[in-house]
């Protein structure tokens, strides 16, 4: 059985920092592409950032020069370093995981960035 579980998430004042992580059971993030996403309150699902099998990444416009998404831990996670958060960054973040070509979410992650 497949488990996504990111962890992470919290509350930060605007300027912050976060650092959110990705892990799994039941298959290998490094036999995967990986991917974290964001749902704001009344807004669809949106990419933030994807980690490929090859170890090219790529990040949504809003994203890019302050997240920045790797592989650590051997492997084991992907984490997303998130910088200079604004209120616009409020969201819940999933984790998704593309080991073939079925993929799997995560519950997700609450990121609130509020003074």
């Amino acid at each position: 059985q497949v488990h996504v579980v990111e962890s992470g998430g919290g509350l930060v004042q605007p300027g912050g920092s976060l650092r959110l992580s990705c892990a799994a059971s039941g298959i290998s993030l490094d036999d995967s592409t990986v991917g974290w996403y964001r749902q704001a309150p009344g807004k669809e699902r949106e990419l933030v950032a994807l980690y490929f099998r090859n170890n090219r990444t790529l990040y949504a416009d809003s994203a890019e020069g302050r997240f920045t998404i790797s592989r650590n831990n051997a492997g084991r996670t992907v984490d997303l370093q998130m910088n200079s958060l604004n209120p616009d960054d409020t969201a819940v973040y999933y984790c998704y995981v593309l080991p073939g070509q079925s993929g799997f979410w995560g519950q997700g992650t609450p990121v609130n960035v509020s003074s």
